[in-house]
């Protein structure tokens, strides 16, 4: 059987035109780490002096965390966990829950909330991403004109702000360009790097000697643990190769990784610490180390350096604004959050989405973040605990995932587990040192993220149940409500999220205008916990006979969801549901404050808020505006 045929959406097309284009999505934020990485860990807010045991010791670390980290951890191990095609946190999530890991062990809820704070985390570094790649390419203009210091960030900003203004309009035309521009990008890294290791070929071999990550710590531990804060930023990104694995597929993603971009990588960090070794003097070394990235390339080729590296920053901003784009509509299948406005920008492409609520708190927060902290510099001392944080809830999830999902040997997986444990609690330790510069802003928005995400799926729960426990059996109300109601022409569908029994609205438009359809349709909607589910399994019909049925439509968590489309193909209702002779009946409730709820008063009227303010049900369900009834009810949960 097919892919197609199981649900399963893989990417088509041969294996070079994939992993050119996953160089142009998947790497974008990876990519345009050299810029400021290695820069971080001397002229930051915890200087080094820029000598060969530092800078030896630093070169080791960036390869060694790359080798475990982004090749080991999430190119060989992490990638092999997906969801029908699918990764990411709340993908590996969807699997473990829908695959049973955990079922019935206490920790399987601690589990469920560590992927929910993964995804909360996301919005932190999802805000960061554009602010600091932007703003760190636009001060590459200093190193060409020094009097262009107090344009920076203008200009950064009104580069951010026409990104996030064509969102609506989507990326589909332009998106064709970013694999070309970012390969090209990723060549001038390699080739600038190759240009000055000739200068300290020496490098080289101690960029790859363990040894040397290991004498910085021993000699000076404190100081190579805040160097650590700023070496993660050289492997940020990384798990945008997991989240994005479906568009791609893993093969691509790697052999793009293993063949192209980590050797262009590493070749720009081992010309950057030659520049630095080379210099004459520690003087001249220390004014290198301001900015080695730019001072990489001859004083004829700077400018234009800086305008194809801001154009790999935009390109790389855009990958993290989609990327926000596609979680949120993740999470909001799967429960998280509440409906919230989508449109499609792509007639071909159904990943292309735009939601304005999602791209205007971005635009806040990255203008807030700009104007407040100035420079990259200072916003690289909130970037790397989002991202650790992160990376180390997905050691937790595939730590499960390969013990009690997949069961592999225990000999083989702890050590392997031990290792991705201890670098990945490494990097997190050494990020907390950063809270008080500005680490705590990605921990607050992952706070704020990951209370209403959990306050709704709460609520949400607690709802869905105090309606299934007011309903009446479907067989009871036949018996009791046709023999005496008027029946009158059309098609009815009452929307409901009960699969049993009959939906409140049903009851209130029988109450109030005291008729029945000649056919009357219960239909609930479920989400999967996999991306895609096939048309054969589809949906799900049940006759009740007098007229009534019950329809359960089954899609996955990264599917649209147009249910008058969705019902031209259903069979087994009596014949097609017509346009304009069926209407759609939705319930609206409105929370009543209860001493007795089981939750608490702030997280209660939390939940009211975001009830009241999410998308309707006719939107979201792009249901004809002409052809609704809303019908209003009270409850207390």
């Amino acid at each position: 059987m097919s892919d197609a045929a199981n649900g399963h959406h893989g990417p088509s097309g041969s294996t070079a035109k994939l992993a050119a284009g996953a160089v142009g999505i998947v790497f974008g934020d990876i990519g345009t780490s050299p810029i400021y990485a290695f820069r971080e860990t001397f002229a930051g807010h915890h200087m080094l002096v820029p000598d060969a045991l530092h800078i030896y010791g630093v070169l080791s670390l960036i390869f060694w965390s790359m080798m475990v980290i982004v090749t080991l951890k999430y190119v060989m191990i992490i990638t092999r966990a997906d969801n029908k095609g699918e990764g990411g946190s709340l993908a590996l999530l969807a699997l473990f829950t829908r695959e049973g890991g955990g079922s019935g062990k206490s920790w399987s809820r601690g589990i469920i909330l560590l992927g929910v704070f993964a995804t909360a985390l996301f919005y932190g570094d999802s805000m960061i991403t554009p602010a600091i790649s932007v703003l760190s390419a636009v001060e590459g203009l200093t190193t060409v004109n020094a009097g262009m210091a107090p344009f920076v960030i203008p200009i950064a900003l009104g580069i951010l702000i026409a990104l996030f203004s064509i969102q609506r309009r989507g990326t589909a035309g332009i998106a064709k360009f970013f694999a070309p521009v970012m390969i090209v990008y990723f060549l001038v890294l390699a080739a600038m790097g190759l240009l000055h290791i000739g200068d300290h070929p020496a490098v080289i071999w101690e960029m790859l000697n363990p040894w040397n990550a290991g004498r910085f710590f021993a000699l000076e531990p404190t100081r190579a643990l805040f160097a650590l804060g700023s070496v993660v930023l050289a492997v940020t990104g990384a798990e945008a190769l997991y989240a994005d694995m479906g568009h791609f597929g893993r093969g691509p993603i790697k052999i793009a990784w293993i063949r192209f971009v980590m050797p262009a990588l590493l070749l720009n960090y081992l010309g950057q610490g030659a520049l630095i070794l080379s210099a004459p003097t520690l003087a001249g070394a220390e004014e290198l180390v301001a900015n080695p990235f730019f001072l990489m390339a001859p004083d004829m080729l700077r400018l234009p350096l800086v305008l194809l590296v801001t154009i790999a920053t935009i390109i790389a901003s855009q990958a993290v604004i989609t990327g926000a784009f596609s979680v949120t509509q993740q999470a909001i299948q799967l429960g998280f959050i509440p409906r919230l406005r989508i449109l499609h920008t792509s007639e071909d492409a159904a990943g292309q989405i735009y939601i304005p609520a999602i791209n205007w708190l971005l635009l806040v927060a990255v203008t807030v973040l700009v104007i407040s902290f100035g420079s990259s510099s200072n916003l690289a001392a909130a970037y790397g605990i989002a991202v650790t944080g992160a990376m180390l809830i997905d050691t937790v999830l595939i730590a499960v995932v390969l013990l009690y999902l997949w069961k592999w040997r225990k000999r083989y997986v702890l050590p392997l587990l031990a290792l991705f444990f201890a670098v990945d609690i490494l990097y997190f330790g050494a990020n907390l040192l950063k809270v008080p510069e500005g680490g705590w802003f990605p921990l607050l928005i992952g706070a704020i993220a990951f209370t209403l995400l959990t306050t709704w799926a709460r609520g949400r729960a607690l709802l869905r149940r105090r309606l299934d426990d007011d309903v009446m059996p479907v067989d009871l109300f036949i018996k009791s409500a046709c023999p005496s109601a008027t029946r009158v022409r059309g098609t009815a569908i009452f929307l409901t999220t009960a699969t049993k029994g009959i939906p409140p609205s049903l009851l209130h438009n029988l109450k109030h205008n005291k008729v029945l359809h000649e056919r009357t349709v219960l239909l609930t909607v479920k989400i999967e916990d996999r991306p895609r589910v096939s048309a054969k399994k589809r949906a799900s019909v049940e006759a009740f006979g007098e007229g009534f049925y019950r329809v359960i439509l089954h899609f996955g968590f990264m599917e649209d969801v147009n249910l008058p489309r969705t019902l031209q193909h259903v069979r087994g209702l009596g014949g097609p549901c017509k346009q304009m002779e069926t209407s759609y009946f939705l319930g609206r409730q409105t929370l009543i404050p209860d001493k007795g709820s089981d939750m608490v008063g702030w997280r209660e009227k939390l939940f009211a808020w975001m009830l009241r303010n999410s998308e309707s049900a006719m939107t979201f369900f792009k249901l004809p505006a002409n052809r609704v009834v809303e019908l209003g009810s009270q409850v207390k949960i």
